[in-house]
């Protein structure tokens, strides 16, 4: 794809959602780090739920390993996962008590270490905690560049992440992932994306095809 189409894209998500942003609530990198975590195959909104009373709880990674894991796991039982995701927090804070003084490393290479930390969520962290640009691929991202044509259909999401951050300038990196975040989930959805009203429908081949309109054989008599 051109950079004119890129930058006519980039362009158009930014007037439909300026103000896109991080929805998980945190007040620190720590926090930060324990919503993403908790976020994997689970809606932010359900997230945001539950750390309201989370955060007032737990408040420094000794915190979380002063309780039995069984009441841990009672405090985020509403969350996809709850009990690997329990046994990942406390693993989490005990190798960072153990490894980085109880505080959250800001290098990707130490994130990607730490129990229930894979690669996006790294990204996320860097990027909205740290200010490193980054671009993380979560489903809403990968779906949107794909039906774009910013990445290819059968690319993995090593792959659309790559292809995003060569076509994308790296001081966009990081609103771009949120830009494309709040298109793919209050607009381009899954199921009931919003083509009629979509101004990147021409640059949308699935777009198009939802679009097209039946065609009417024409008559032998």
């Amino acid at each position: 794809m051109t950079s004119k189409k890129v930058r006519h894209i980039l362009d158009t998500i930014a007037g439909m959602f300026p103000d896109a942003h991080c929805e998980l609530n945190h007040s620190n990198p720590f926090e930060l780090t324990i919503a993403v975590l908790l976020s994997a195959q689970c809606t932010d909104e359900t997230v945001n739920k539950v750390t309201v009373d989370l955060f007032r709880k737990y408040k420094t990674p000794d915190d979380y390993l002063a309780v039995p894991l069984e009441e841990l796991e009672q405090d985020i039982r509403r969350i996809g996962l709850f009990r690997n995701k329990a046994k990942n927090i406390q693993s989490l804070c005990r190798l960072l008590l153990d490894k980085h003084g109880g505080q959250v490393p800001e290098k990707h290479e130490e994130l990607v270490e730490l129990p229930g930390v894979g690669r996006k969520t790294a990204n996320v962290v860097v990027s909205n905690a740290f200010g490193v640009p980054a671009i993380a691929v979560d489903t809403h991202v990968e779906r949107v560049s794909k039906r774009l044509g910013l990445a290819g259909p059968d690319d993995t999401v090593l792959q659309v992440e790559h292809k995003l951050m060569k076509q994308v300038p790296r001081d966009e990196w990081t609103i771009t992932h949120h830009r494309l975040i709040f298109f793919g989930r209050y607009h381009c959805k899954a199921q009931n994306p919003q083509c009629s009203a979509c101004p990147l429908v021409d640059r949308c081949p699935e777009g198009k095809r939802r679009m097209k309109m039946p065609i009417k054989r024409k008559s032998n008599k």
